[in-house]
């Protein structure tokens, strides 16, 4: 088959009340009580939208073009002052309380920036790069940078409203979606008064703005970003590995796992924080940095690297659920989790190498999307 063309065939289904007891006499089997079945039941609830049929790579989306400008201005100019013009938050530092202030909030909600602002300022802002990533759903811009400090900075500036908010030490990477880019706004606004954006005979920019903010895809901008530290905080030496060669492998994993996150929220209309979505998105940057699965790698992600229950440094705990599981249920979806990823296991290693390039890893997450965890974790 064309890998370029990836038509999903139509998966029978039974009615959902029969496939919810089947997933329920599932989780029983796992040692679920009835209370546990409820929660594990909503908690893993199917919310992906399988296509029908569906051709990859999708053309990228809108904000990509503007962020090709940036990419290229920046080989010149540096990444920082480039973006500096436009994503109006690295004009502020990190600092408590900022964000209730008139010029944080003139400049976040309306675009207008003081005559004089203190900018935001990095350790190794040399260091910082740009990257467009190509992915089936469409490229998807990357900003990388090997200073944990300066990670830390960038994730509190563009998503924490410049706060000083805590970050988990796993966290390495972040998706920064719905982002209001003041710098596209302008230019939207050039564009309106040129006559070349239609705003339904608007005679000022105020009006015009406001019968445009519904067309989102004219100004909201989804990006990654992305530290070079090692994956989920895992030492080299506990993956048996040189720093070097683990570096390399933990920027991989990190990018690619953020792309599918990317992957299922454009084609599959949803991204959670949850254990299957981070199966899904562990799986293809594990395949993408060794070339197959390595569920013991996901496991050791997890916390689940233990003989029974889960390490307190776990990733696992992050994807608990809100509100979080109770005690009972989350022991059980551990138990799942364990039964799911040796499924996975096994259906990766009878899949050929046309698999393990992105598009081929792409109609593998779709296949896998299809099922709940539950489906998962039952032997083929």
């Amino acid at each position: 088959m064309d890998v370029q063309t990836l038509p999903i065939p139509a998966v029978h289904r039974p009615e959902q009340s029969s496939r919810d007891r089947a997933r329920a006499d599932t989780l029983r089997a796992f040692g679920a009580g009835p209370a546990e079945v409820e929660e594990l039941l909503d908690y893993n609830r199917p919310l992906f939208a399988i296509p029908s049929a569906l051709d990859l790579p999708l053309a990228d989306e809108p904000f990509v073009e503007t962020w090709v400008r940036y990419a290229a201005d920046a080989k010149s100019r540096g990444v920082l002052p480039v973006l500096r013009e436009h994503l109006v938050q690295l004009r502020f530092p990190v600092a408590a309380g900022i964000s209730e202030t008139e010029a944080y909030q003139a400049a976040t909600r309306k675009g207008v920036l003081p005559a004089g602002t203190a900018d935001l300022r990095l350790e190794n802002a040399d260091g910082l790069r740009l990257l467009i990533h190509p992915t089936p759903a469409g490229a998807v811009p990357v900003l990388l940078t090997p200073c944990r400090a300066d990670f830390e900075s960038l994730v509190r500036a563009l998503t924490r409203k410049n706060e000083p908010a805590p970050l988990p030490a796993s966290m390495g990477a972040c998706m920064v979606a719905g982002y209001n880019n003041w710098g596209r706004v302008a230019e939207v606004r050039r564009r309106w008064e040129a006559g070349e954006v239609d705003a339904g005979g608007a005679r000022d920019w105020s009006t015009a703005f406001a019968r445009l903010k519904p067309r989102k895809e004219l100004y909201q901008d989804r990006f990654v970003l992305l530290s070079s530290g090692p994956y989920s905080g895992v030492p080299a030496e506990a993956m048996e590995m040189e720093p070097e060669e683990w570096s390399r492998a933990s920027i991989t994993i990190r990018l690619e796992h953020e792309c599918t996150h990317y992957f299922t929220r454009r084609v599959l209309g949803s991204m959670r924080n949850n254990l299957l979505d981070e199966l899904l998105a562990d799986y293809a940057g594990i395949v993408a940095a060794t070339g197959r699965f390595r569920a013991d790698w996901f496991l050791r992600f997890m916390g689940l690297d233990v003989e029974d229950g889960c390490r307190a440094d776990g990733r696992i705990w992050t994807y608990r659920g809100d509100p979080p599981l109770s005690d009972a249920a989350f022991a059980v979806l551990q138990r799942l989790v364990r039964a799911a990823v040796a499924r996975v296991k096994e259906v990766d290693g009878g899949l050929d190498d046309g698999f393990r390039a992105p598009l081929g890893r792409a109609r593998v997450l779709l296949a896998l999307a299809e099922l709940t965890l539950e489906e998962l974790a039952l032997p083929a």
